[in-house]
């Protein structure tokens, strides 16, 4: 028996990794762009914040530093029940390019980010929308590198993962394999091929065309998606539009949550969702997390245990050093310490219990709780 599993955990180990491998290839990174651009278009940068106040600053002053020559940056307050409503008031009043201002009620249908950034989008003047949250810090070249990318690829919409900022223990041990989890599912070739239905959005960054933000019926089209992002990268493709998603550790950088806490209420809102809703999808994920990063060193410890023949306790050994590589890779991605790589089997326990609580929460409850607001699914 033992012998039957290590040899189908080292199969399950090198298929996942040569995966991993060829998608990792077709990833489009861009570097900063630092010249002149020709008739650079007007952008409109939208934000929304609710309950802000921790790093709303810094990703304002971060905006306002662009070194691009056209753009507004419009805030919506959303609620607030902190100070982010003071301080992009003060801010709104030192500079002239912000424009802040409250939300209005949240209408009956709608979510609150995506009815945010539809506001927002209603005070723009912008030939190009760039759609973000209230926390990213931004390098100041970032417009102009963005906008370039569009120009030079006539593209309907860009999407860009941020570089990501870790603090605390547990957001060192889930947060990267959260990460790598979501870079494993997003399949790179087909998301930037026009001859691909498939799609994907990262909300810290969307910047659209204007008319082709319109053309799909933008926010307002999907305003009860809680995947917003994703979706409404989805339904452009869907229209025949060009999409590239990319990566741009140069351009900007987040740090998403602070603790453990933040970390699980953040990702049990929509983990299951990107699961499309499927348990079975949910759980072949959940086991397929588990398999690569936890049970591989079970089974090592199993065979040493055991005192097995050292073939097997060498095939172990073999998985256990490929699946160490894949963390270790990981790590450089993400610009950790190589030595978080041995935190992954933590964060896929906690990964498995956030998708589980998540898939609770959804198909038995019928809800979604985030920043103080409860939404029903049904």
């Amino acid at each position: 028996m033992l012998q039957i599993l290590t040899f189908l955990q080292l199969v399950l180990i090198v298929a996942v990794i040569v995966y991993l491998t060829v998608n990792m290839i077709y990833i489009v990174r861009l570097k900063p762009i630092l010249k002149e651009l020709n008739n650079p278009p007007m952008i409109s940068v939208c934000v929304p914040a609710r309950n802000e106040e921790r790093g709303i600053r810094l990703c304002l002053e971060s905006l306002l530093g662009q070194d691009y020559p056209h753009y507004e940056i419009i805030v919506v307050n959303d609620h607030s029940t902190d100070r982010t409503g003071q301080l992009i008031r003060e801010m709104a009043e030192k500079d002239p390019r912000l424009i802040a201002f409250d939300g209005e009620d949240l209408p009956k249908g709608w979510l609150g980010k995506p009815f945010a950034l539809y506001q927002a989008f209603q005070k723009s003047k912008g030939e190009i929308l760039l759609f973000t949250d209230a926390d990213p810090v931004f390098e100041s070249h970032a417009l102009r590198t963005a906008i370039f990318t569009m120009q030079q690829r006539n593209l309907d919409a860009l999407t860009l993962m941020p570089r990501v900022e870790f603090g605390s223990f547990w957001e060192r041990a889930v947060q990267p394999t959260i990460f790598g989890f979501i870079g494993s599912l997003t399949r790179f070739r087909k998301v930037n091929s026009s001859n691909h239905k498939t799609a994907m959005g990262f909300g810290a960054f969307l910047m659209f065309k204007r008319s082709s933000y319109e053309s799909i019926g933008g926010h307002e089209g999907g305003k009860a998606d809680v995947l917003e992002d994703v979706l409404i990268a989805k339904r452009l493709k869907n229209a025949g539009l060009k999409l590239l998603a990319a990566d741009a550790k140069c351009l900007f950088s987040i740090r998403m949550y602070y603790g453990l806490h933040e970390i699980w209420t953040g990702w049990r809102k929509n983990i299951f969702l990107a699961m499309k809703g499927s348990i079975f999808r949910a759980l072949y994920y959940i086991f397929m997390v588990l398999s690569f990063l936890l049970t591989p060193y079970l089974i090592l410890g199993w065979n040493m245990a055991t005192g097995s023949d050292l073939i097997w306790l060498g095939l172990s050994l073999f998985g256990v050093l490929m699946v160490s590589a894949a963390t270790i890779t990981t790590c450089d991605e993400l610009g950790l310490n190589r030595l978080n790589a041995c935190l992954f089997p933590i964060g896929a326990l906690v990964m498995a219990s956030i998708m589980i609580n998540s898939m609770i929460h959804i198909v038995i409850f019928s809800r979604v709780e985030w920043r103080g607001r409860v939404y029903s699914m049904e």
